[in-house]
């Protein structure tokens, strides 16, 4: 499958995981060039459309002016890259004209591993805006969060330059160090400083938070994801030693990725219906994706949490789950990017990354330019533990009565527990009292 709806345009290098897709994401065996999709029919409007000759001419007078006047000599083949590419950037954000290194870093992010800083980025009044740093790489051990704005690269400003010279310039050889500069909701601008490195990023993480409650967090979707929550979920059921009693399903910070992937994610927890549709011009951009009756995740209640770092693929799995009354959302709203990009192989190892469709969830919602509203708003909040009191419990004092259920005795300082994921994450420790609360009250 060509289509991808993920954040493109957002960091061909910086957290190489653009929002990719073409024909490597969901049929890796296919060469790029055997992935060219058919032709869109002609409509009888565009058929009989001519030539705008009064433009072209235009179009090449100004390039004779250029190549004439200009401070310095610039040849054609650079002239007519920097025309496609304005072709390109002037239709919308995620559009866009890869070159040989940018088309091979976007297939290269598919697969999970590449070169650069670990955080995906758009753009906002002309500045490079973090939409999520990627888990585990130099920009979330830094600190870097959803939202900051990036005014400078090693001081030079990105206000007036486009994302491709903002991502070209945060590119570089690993080991090397770049300072970022900062500014978060409004304040003062700061500097980071960070080491490129290779960027391996683990698209699926779980873990037991409590007995009979799990935790799945999805970093980004990439070709494997779905086969990966699969994987996941038997794990936990294994671990915990018996059904599960809730699954937490965490795409906060997730800046999407492969639609196949998002679709296989959100098959797992459906047995039927809709899942997600798209709709464009091209013949081949209409699709439809609907659930199998297999159930890997048995039923189990289900949270999802979202923020506004969740984005896309994200968003598809999101609102399947919303729209199908399967899981609780819970958080902030999500990013809003609604649309799907179809990267087209060119000749000489180039491509075009072109919006070609819209996708709606089984209800009908775009949500472009929107995004999903959670069930429940939690915003983020800092947890901060008050210290345990040191007062004595019955199971203190000397000659004391035992339990006559037989239980173990309780003393002061027996609840001390390790640190959990919950503890200091509140939007996830709110998820998780909701899964309880709903096997309270469904009385299992």
């Amino acid at each position: 499958m060509l289509h991808s709806p993920r954040l493109t345009q957002l960091a061909l290098t910086i957290a190489l995981a653009v929002g990719a897709p073409l024909a490597i994401a969901a049929e890796p065996a296919k060469p790029a060039a055997a992935a060219k999709p058919a032709a869109a029919p002609a409509t009888e409007a565009t058929a009989k459309a001519p030539l705008p000759l009064e433009e072209l001419r235009t179009f090449a007078e100004v390039m004779d002016r250029i190549k004439a006047a200009y401070v310095e000599p610039v040849d054609d083949k650079t002239l007519l890259e920097n025309a496609i590419k304005g072709m390109l950037s002037n239709l919308d954000p995620h559009s866009a004209y890869l070159g040989p290194e940018d088309f091979q870093e976007l297939q290269e992010s598919t697969s999970g591993e590449f070169g650069g800083l670990g955080i995906e980025v758009g753009m906002e009044d002309g500045f490079v805006k973090v939409v999520s740093p990627i888990d585990d790489t130099p920009a979330s051990r830094a600190g870097i969060e959803a939202g900051d704005l990036i005014v400078k690269i090693n001081g030079a400003p990105t206000r007036g330059q486009s994302m491709t010279e903002a991502v070209d310039k945060m590119r570089g050889k690993i080991g090397d160090k770049i300072t970022l500069t900062l500014v978060r909701d409004g304040g003062t601008p700061f500097d980071v400083t960070l080491a490129r490195a290779v960027i391996q990023v683990k698209s699926v993480k779980s873990q037991l938070l409590e007995n009979d409650y799990g935790y799945i967090r999805i970093t980004q979707f990439q070709v494997k994801t779905g086969e990966e929550v699969g994987k996941a979920l038997a794990k936990l059921r294994k671990d915990n030693g018996k059904k599960l009693r809730g699954v937490i399903l965490d795409l906060r910070n997730n800046p999407g990725g492969v639609l196949q992937s998002a679709v296989e994610v959100a098959d797992h927890f459906l047995t039927k219906g809709l899942i997600v549709y798209t709709k464009g011009r091209i013949a081949n951009s209409e699709l439809r994706f609907s659930a199998d009756p297999a159930d890997a995740s048995e039923g189990v209640p289900l949270v999802v949490l979202i923020n506004g770092g969740s984005a896309s693929a994200s968003e598809i799995v999101a609102g399947a789950l919303q729209d199908q009354k399967r899981g609780v959302l819970m958080g902030t709203d999500s990013f809003g990017k609604g649309s799907v990009q179809t990267v087209l192989p060119l000749a000489n190892d180039r491509a075009l990354k072109l919006t070609t469709a819209l996708y709606f969830t089984p209800n009908g919602r775009s949500i472009q330019a929107q995004g999903i509203v959670p069930d429940i708003e939690v915003r983020p909040a800092k947890l901060t533990a008050e210290a345990d009191t040191e007062n004595f419990k019955e199971a203190d004092l000397q000659g004391h009565l035992g339990n006559g259920n037989g239980g173990a005795d309780r003393p002061t300082g027996s609840s001390k527990r390790k640190e959990r994921p919950q503890d200091n994450d509140f939007q996830l420790s709110q998820a998780l009292s909701l899964l309880k609360g709903l096997n309270i009250t469904k009385g299992d």
